[in-house]
């Protein structure tokens, strides 16, 4: 959990009210205006394979309803431009291969008439054809990767920003449903899911072109072949088109047969890659717990077994690629000999000439080229099917976070603001899991500016949930959660992110490094015990993996310094530290935010010294219940408490809070 997420200091390092931030993460949640349609639940008629295959379908409709919007209203203003500019280079290239051809049977035409002159000139005119043919391939090169670029920037950015919006990164965790690695989703699946279409219709477009030009050249210059068959003539017209199409069919049909499982086989293989990366990253994200467990050689088992599976998936592609390999090296080792033979006749009785016996060999290498598109680009074709739809998996889970937030089928926790001076207040609140299973029921509880609230209470009994839900990470529930208009709260976590880069930009983490000066971010340091590393403020580090447990505590600590928040909610936030260290901390806090509301969520009883109200929970069937609110020190002003019982009146009589302020007993 981030160390603020409701109401925090902005990344700028400014000021942020809670208004603006929501407005902000309203925006952020709406890059993509529209909402894809509901996937459709199974036809129970469906046998599995088949209910899987609609699910497939399903996945790649999804994937095309985002993807395709860098070419709308919303999109790349250089989209139209880039595409149009690439399909006349599509043309244009086309023509100066039908040119080459064309000089093709005229320098074999010369040679055979043994005409020098003729000769010469050709040579001098393959220069800018082969200029002009090399300048348009690059250049062609460089817009079908400009496009690539600027589209995959475009959706990451979109999949980035409704990732981010609203905590789902988080709510991701809570649910269920095929999002496992997010991470190599977005990194590695979007990135070939976007540049594999710009250079699949590229290639059929050009591919088009060139099948329909120079089965063109094939028709004109192959004209009939008359053959005698048992005393009897045949003729057949366009023979040389007939066996360009009838090569490409067949090599084409074989390669669709054979490489039939290649589509399930590298999903597979991609997804065993993707678990194996998120091994290592575990691994390497709690190493020091490793280190001291001493368990290396658990781990290089667990990372061995991931890895085995990776071999074995590898593997598998690996036989449809040798099987593809057989087929496409075939294809590519007869094409240009079948248009020979078949001339060798007419050339030989004197109807056809060496130039057109080239060009004919030429156009069908090119016809052949092109119907043969397919065994070439098949297995990036099946790649492309299962990187497009993991992240389309990915993209479903968030649109369903998206219509529960604006659905009112399952229930979503409100948020408010309070009314008269109450700094934040819990109005009916029930907490629950996505499916509607009760954590926390019907609490009821106003907390005033300048308390400092505990809650305690068994493990289990959903105290971090509620404080999840406070913060706005926790969406499912019913009731409402309020705070003053204008505060800013700031979420201390047990374990504490620390990004990478410099020390400094860590202590001002979620603002800018830049945002305070180096002597206030030094201070801060000094407060909280980190004094000793005041000389590496400036070093870039993993800090993560550097910084003891209790360090990142402090550090978080210092954080609070800084962004001088109004209210602090602290979820165990000093577990790693000594009993002294916490005593300091918690003082320290007292000291330098004397009106800060704090809310904390810890077991040790030592820090009831440092609150002013100590909140229960209880866990009970059908969701835990605030069962106890009780004042730890007299209060000056009354607190009005009635609805607060009338809400929970399973409230045992002694552990109520006295309205004249004293200390009451649990």
């Amino acid at each position: 959990m981030a160390d603020a997420k409701l109401n925090p200091t902005s990344v700028d390092g400014t000021d942020e009210p809670h208004g603006a931030e929501k407005t902000r993460q309203e925006k952020a949640s709406t890059v993509e205006v529209v909402l894809p349609p509901d996937a459709i639940p199974p036809d129970p008629e469906l046998t599995p394979e088949e209910a899987e295959q609609a699910r497939k379908r399903y996945l790649l409709k999804r994937f095309w309803i985002s993807a395709r919007r860098y070419w709308g209203r919303g999109g790349d203003k250089l989209a139209w431009p880039c595409t149009i500019g690439l399909l006349t280079l599509i043309c244009m290239n086309v023509g100066f291969q039908y040119g080459i051809n064309l000089w093709n049977r005229a320098i074999f035409d010369a040679l055979e008439q043994h005409n020098a002159r003729t000769v010469y000139v050709l040579s001098v005119v393959f220069l800018p054809l082969a200029l002009g043919t090399a300048a348009l391939v690059t250049t062609q090169v460089a817009l079908r990767m400009m496009i690539q670029r600027r589209w995959r920037s475009w959706l990451t950015t979109a999949v980035i920003a409704r990732w981010l919006a609203s905590g789902r990164y988080y709510q991701l965790n809570l649910i269920g449903g095929d999002h496992k690695n997010p991470e190599a989703r977005i990194a590695e699946d979007l990135r070939i899911a976007t540049e594999a279409p710009v250079d699949f219709i590229s290639g059929v477009i050009a591919a088009f072109l060139s099948a329909s030009t120079f089965i063109l050249v094939l028709w004109t210059i192959g004209g009939a072949l008359t053959l005698t068959i048992a005393g009897s003539t045949v003729t057949v017209p366009g023979f040389l088109v007939i066996t360009a199409v009838l090569y490409a069919a067949i090599t084409s049909s074989s390669m669709t047969v054979i490489g039939r499982h290649f589509v399930r086989v590298s999903e597979a293989k991609n997804q065993a890659e993707a678990e194996f990366r998120y091994t290592l990253t575990h691994v390497r994200e709690n190493g020091e717990s490793i280190a001291l467990l001493g368990g290396e050689e658990e781990e290089r088992n667990d990372l061995g077994k991931t890895f085995a599976n990776v071999l074995r998936q590898w593997a598998l592609l690996a036989r449809q690629h040798m099987r593809t390999a057989l087929v496409s090296q075939g294809s590519s080792l007869f094409a240009p000999v079948v248009p020979v033979l078949l001339c060798a006749p007419k050339y030989l009785e004197g109807s056809m000439t060496l130039g057109q016996v080239m060009q004919a060999a030429s156009a069908f290498a090119i016809v052949q080229s092109a119907f043969g598109w397919l065994v070439d680009n098949y297995p990036r074709l099946a790649d492309w099917n299962a990187c497009a739809r993991r992240i389309a998996s990915l993209m479903m889970s968030l649109d369903g976070l998206e219509r529960a937030e604006q659905s009112d089928s399952l229930g979503r926790i409100k948020h408010g603001e309070t009314e008269g001076d109450a700094m934040l207040s819990l109005n009916d609140l029930s907490v629950s899991l996505d499916d509607g299973t009760a954590v926390v029921k019907e609490t009821q509880v106003v907390i005033e500016a300048g308390e400092r609230v505990l809650v305690a209470g068994e493990s289990g009994s959903g105290k971090s949930t509620l404080v999840r839900a406070i913060a706005g990470l926790w969406p499912w529930g019913e009731g409402s959660v309020n705070f003053h208009a204008d505060r800013r709260l700031f979420m201390l976590p047990q374990r504490p992110y620390i990004p990478s880069g410099t020390l400094r930009r860590a202590v001002a983490y979620p603002g800018a490094a830049d945002s305070w000066t180096l002597d206030k971010i030094k201070a801060a340091l000094d407060k909280v015990g980190l004094d000793y590393l005041n000389d590496k403020i400036e070093e870039d580090a993993p800090w993560d993996q550097t910084l003891s447990g209790g360090e990142k505590q402090r550090l978080a600590f210092a954080r609070l310094l800084l962004h001088h928040p109004d209210i602090i909610v602290l979820d165990e936030a000093t577990s790693a530290l000594d009993e002294k260290s916490q005593d300091k901390m918690m003082q320290m806090v007292i000291d330098e935010l004397p009106d800060v509301t704090i809310i904390s969520v810890a077991h040790r009883a030592e820090l009831e010294a440092f609150h002013s109200r100590k909140i229960t929970l209880e866990r009970r069937e059908g969701g835990a219940k605030l069962v106890s609110d009780i004042d730890l020190v007299p209060r000056k002003r009354k607190r009005n408490l009635l609805s607060r019982v009338l809400k929970n009146p399973s409230l045992p009589k002694g552990s109520t809070s006295s309205n004249e302020g004293g200390t009451v007993p649990e």
